[in-house]
């Protein structure tokens, strides 16, 4: 096992009626932003909740933040927090609306002059606006984590950062709020956190036998909770499962002392910032190929993963890898998640456009061992074609 150092500061309220606590956990006389996407939380009881939990606090609202947040629009929510003196902000939404309030606390305490720099430069950050957080869609995590994915708009550039003062100080979880997602939510939800888990697993053994099985269960659990989920969205027992699992594939447990990858999130990002295909159904299309073509350094692993996860125990290793991500393949697929780039109608042209973008950055060393370099980048997308 590699050496390891572990933080996670959360408080996680889980469970239904879990909402109206969150006036204890916010400091008295706090002036609040509360962030949140299209409205959705006005139709399902979710906002009526927060008001009123809110209801001896200053509240100022901030509607609009798109999925896959764009800076123009979190930059605007800086603007006005600043203007109007927010010292604390409440995300109410999934993991876009929780990653752009990530952002918008950074920046609204960034003493440069250009805070895309926290992303294009990796300028650090050194200090936050205190925020906590609501979750209404299971699928990325960041409602325990530190990360955030941000895309501007006008460069069609999707990057990610994170830091130890973007926890959220709190995060509800309580599965009612999922009763009314939409199937395909809740499909690109279970489909992000099973890769999630994949891309700190499917790396190379580190002798980390509890992480390893901690890793399986997570991904045991998303398999038959996950489509029950789809077709069930409003029992209570299931979308508690598969909201917990989506947490725990990305709050940093799992990940401890073990190497993880990242590669496929790293190449995926190019096809949403490009042509706005959800972030789910992008990495289940550049995942089969990405472990198909470094299979070699992933076998322990995929041959573990078979096994344990797919049940897949006879026929030589080849065929035992193969049969296993084909397995990935049909579970991605039965839940109407498509898999290649051309379900996209997305062809050779992005291909080039990827590569010269990745050469213009300097991109190199991705995956978890860093031979994944700018080439092996365009063979991995062409055999996703």
């Amino acid at each position: 096992m590699n050496n390891f150092t572990f933080y996670n500061p959360v408080k996680i309220l889980f469970g239904k009626g879990q909402i109206s606590a969150i006036s204890n956990e916010i400091p008295q006389g706090a002036r609040i932003m509360v962030t949140y996407g299209g409205g959705s939380i006005k139709k399902n009881g979710v906002y009526d909740q927060v008001m009123e939990a809110l209801k001896d606090f200053e509240v100022l609202e901030f509607s609009g933040i798109e999925p896959n947040p764009h800076y123009e629009t979190l930059m605007q929510a800086v603007d006005i927090a600043k203007r109007q003196q927010i010292d604390f902000f409440l995300a109410v939404g999934g993991g876009s609306v929780i990653d752009g309030t990530k952002f918008i606390v950074a920046a609204m305490e960034y003493k440069g002059a250009d805070p895309w720099d926290i992303l294009a430069k990796r300028e650090p950050v050194t200090n936050a606006t205190p925020f906590g957080a609501i979750l209404t869609l299971p699928a990325t995590g960041s409602e325990m984590n530190s990360g955030s994915v941000v895309t501007r708009v006008s460069t069609q550039e999707k990057l990610a950062f994170g830091s130890p003062f973007t926890f959220p100080k709190f995060s509800v979880l309580d599965p009612e709020t999922t009763f009314t997602l939409p199937v395909r939510q809740i499909s690109n939800g279970v489909v992000d956190a099973f890769t999630h888990v994949l891309e700190q697993y499917l790396t190379y053994p580190v002798n980390a036998p509890l992480q390893d099985r901690m890793a399986e269960a997570v991904l045991l659990t998303l398999k038959e909770e996950g489509p029950k989920a789809v077709h069930n969205p409003q029992d209570y027992d299931t979308m508690a499962n598969f909201m917990w699992s989506a947490t725990m594939a990305l709050n940093g447990v799992i990940r401890t002392g073990v190497p993880t990858d990242w590669a496929t999130h790293y190449i995926a990002h190019e096809l949403t910032a490009l042509h706005g295909i959800d972030h789910a159904r992008t990495l289940a299309v550049v995942l089969p190929s990405l472990l198909r073509y470094k299979s070699g350094n992933k076998k322990a692993k995929l041959l573990q993963y078979g096994s344990r996860v797919w049940g897949v125990n006879a026929g030589t290793e080849d065929e035992r890898i193969e049969a296993t991500i084909q397995a990935t393949i049909a579970f991605f697929e039965s839940l109407d998640i498509k898999t290649k780039l051309s379900d996209y109608e997305v062809g050779e042209d992005t291909i080039k456009k990827i590569v010269a973008r990745f050469e213009e950055r300097g991109v190199k060393d991705l995956g978890e061992r860093a031979d994944i370099q700018i080439p092996d980048v365009k063979q991995i997308l062409t055999m996703s074609l």
